[in-house]
């Protein structure tokens, strides 16, 4: 499914996609989506807050500027639009979304250790 659809259908599976990567795969996209849907069947705005600490998150990693509205706002008001928003932004910067973190990891090689130069020899 397209990021937007999946978001208006399965908000849950979005989240916890967005959350297992901005996450670095701390919390697993299943573990996230139940909590984020838990939240949704308790609470109803229990998302926005939950939702919005990972928005805040995702800017803070890629540079992003908090414009026009605060992450919070954002997610208060329209909590799926920003949640596809986040998706959108995730793939547009080359993750695999359906893939998790350490899939995605793995292909960017971000999991291999650094490369270090030996320093200056004659």
């Amino acid at each position: 499914l397209p990021g937007g659809c999946l978001t208006f259908f399965c908000p849950c599976v979005a989240f916890g996609r967005i959350a297992e990567i901005v996450d670095r795969g701390a919390m697993s996209c299943c573990v996230s989506g139940t909590l984020y849907m838990l939240l949704a069947m308790t609470t109803g705005v229990g998302t926005g807050f939950y939702s919005c600490w990972y928005r805040a998150k995702l800017r803070e990693e890629h540079g992003l500027a908090e414009k026009p509205c605060g992450d919070c706002c954002v997610h208060f008001f329209c909590g799926l639009c920003a949640l596809s928003q986040e998706y959108r932004e995730l793939k547009n910067r080359g993750f695999d979304m359906s893939a998790g973190w350490e899939a995605n990891a793995e292909r960017m090689g971000k999991i291999a250790a650094p490369h270090v130069n030996p320093g200056m020899t004659r």
